[in-house]
């Protein structure tokens, strides 16, 4: 439990992927099998069920403290977890009870056919023998809802770091169906329960930015153009009558899509398919952040797919029937998919449209009006370009339309980490609200080291209040923010959400009475 209690705490005071992987190896490092078992089913949801219910484990806990009711209730408003609040108002533990993860599990679990006399006398003895984060993890663990403040991929990454495994064999054996006690840690990671490389994806062919003139590319009839859409690009795969969606960050995400799942399982043949997941209403993409709200959610309900209605535009062919199809030109590919597709024609997966024109310029019309369409431009593919790993220049380029752009000025200020520790680097922006200011967007990059040194000599002599390591600073300094895309959020106090925000340029030209306001930013979003 202690080095479990250290990997818990370490993932809790960072949020830098390369400290949480750090944290994770240093425990598969520690640990035995059986903890090592277990961090994986808390991590995919195999906990077993709660068995205490936490109105006793609140009642206890008062009990032991000997505080009034009205007490508790003021502590757990301040703390904001029940599980928390019950470890911070206990006595200092009398003795320390030396025991692993697994073992506390199987107690935990032992719990099932106990009395409730028998619970409360293994809770006390439990919360009598452990201290800080250990006990904190314990009343976590008994109340079924622990979480691992960690990712999936990082996860994953760190697993496969670790043992040299690829991350698509370890994502497949965890995700999967199995019971922690009918399997091995070592096995499980190693994807000895199940048939891996049924559900193996390719490497992303990716894509540069386009850096060249129109005209050094050749004939345009060389190339085929379709629009840049903004939703998750993933690989569709249907091998022996099974259905697999991998995103490009290498999550395994089937289960996010039962639409898309069931559909794909009523195809014929057998393929992976390269596209991009989408909300799609009324034969038209809907923005970004109306398929995040269908991302990373344990059930999806009927009224969530009728309400978001995700279809997927394939752009190409990787394999087919078992042959890898990489290594054919995109003109081929593409016919065998328009194949594919006219042989199962439904209304959630469709070929991503080709642009045709007859010339450059008329391309460059297409590319300026793509936003109208909810695209972030167009991808310029060579029709004799094989389907690389990663990227090769020269065959595959993005042409992006430019960004949106707000003025907006600078209100909070936070140091950053590493070499940039002693300047202020990461900055909250507002715009204008009637006569008030509110909040828009956070951005942390797009100034030269020059500005932020200028920036930090503003802040250290300008801070209003200080908030732990963030700084309210006087609203002076303008800068113009760039972002891809707008959508109505009511998570944001401005009723906007803007798509990666970045800093475009400080406006020292203008004042704080010139930035933009909320009610103009929202006549940008497209109905």
């Amino acid at each position: 439990m202690k080095a479990f209690a250290t990997l818990v705490n370490a993932l809790d005071s960072t949020n830098k992927t390369g400290l949480k992987t750090e944290a994770v190896i240093q425990f598969l490092k520690e640990a035995d099998d059986n903890d090592k078992l277990w961090l994986l089913a808390l991590f995919t949801g195999k906990r077993p069920k709660r068995n205490i219910n936490t109105a006793l484990l609140k009642t206890w806990a008062m009990e032991i403290a000997n505080i009034p009711e009205w007490l508790f209730q003021e502590s757990y408003s301040s703390v904001g977890d029940l599980g928390e609040t019950i470890s911070l108002v206990l006595p200092p533990p009398l003795n320390q009870k030396e025991a692993s993860l697994s073992a506390w599990m199987e107690e935990i679990i032992q719990l099932k056919r106990a009395t409730e006399e028998e619970k409360k006398e293994f809770v006390l003895k439990a919360w009598a023998s452990l201290a800080g984060t250990s006990r904190f993890i314990f009343n976590k663990l008994l109340g079924g809802s622990f979480r691992l403040g960690i990712s999936s991929k990082t996860l994953i990454q760190a697993l496969s770091k670790h043992y040299k495994i690829d991350p698509s064999v370890i994502t497949h054996s965890i995700m999967g169906n199995w019971d922690i006690q009918n399997v091995t840690f070592d096995k499980l990671v190693q994807g000895a329960y199940t048939d891996t490389r049924i559900s193996q994806p390719y490497p992303f062919c990716l894509a540069y930015a386009l850096e060249k003139e129109l005209e050094d590319l050749g004939e345009v009839k060389e190339w085929q153009a379709e629009y840049k859409w903004d939703g998750i690009r993933g690989q569709f795969i249907k091998r022996n009558d099974q259905v697999f969606i991998w995103s490009r960050g290498e999550e395994l995400v089937t289960d996010q899509f039962p639409e898309v799942k069931n559909t794909l399982l009523q195809w014929k043949g057998n393929f992976v398919i390269d596209g991009e997941l989408l909300v799609v209403k009324n034969n038209t993409v809907a923005n970004f952040s109306e398929l995040q709200k269908r991302l990373n959610r344990k059930t999806i309900t009927k009224k969530m797919m009728e309400e978001y209605p995700v279809a997927v535009y394939a752009y190409d062919l990787l394999e087919y029937e078992g042959e890898d199809w990489r290594y054919y030109e995109l003109k081929q590919r593409r016919k065998k998919l328009e194949e594919l597709i006219s042989e199962n024609v439904v209304a959630n997966i469709t070929i991503s449209p080709i642009i045709h024109t007859e010339n450059w310029k008329e391309m460059e019309r297409m590319r300026e009006n793509a936003r109208l369409l909810n695209s972030e431009g167009l991808m310029l593919k060579s029709l004799s370009s094989p389907y690389h790993t990663g990227r090769k220049k020269g065959d595959w380029w993005k042409w992006k339309i430019d960004p949106l752009t707000i003025d907006a000025v600078l209100i909070y200020a936070q140091k950053g980490s590493g070499r940039r520790s002693a300047f202020y680097t990461d900055y909250t922006f507002a715009v204008k609200k009637g006569e008030e200011l509110v909040t828009i967007a956070k951005a942390y990059s797009g100034l030269t080291n020059n500005e932020i040194q200028e920036i930090s000599r503003f802040v250290n002599k300008h801070a209003i209040e200080k908030f732990g390591p963030v700084r309210t600073v006087k609203p002076e300094l303008v800068f113009e923010i760039a972002f891809e895309g707008i959508s109505f959020s009511n998570r944001h106090k401005s009723g906007v959400a803007l798509r990666f925000p970045r800093i475009l340029r400080w406006r020292k030209d203008k004042t704080v009475s010139e930035i933009d306001d909320i009610e103009n930013i929202k006549k940008l979003i497209k109905p």
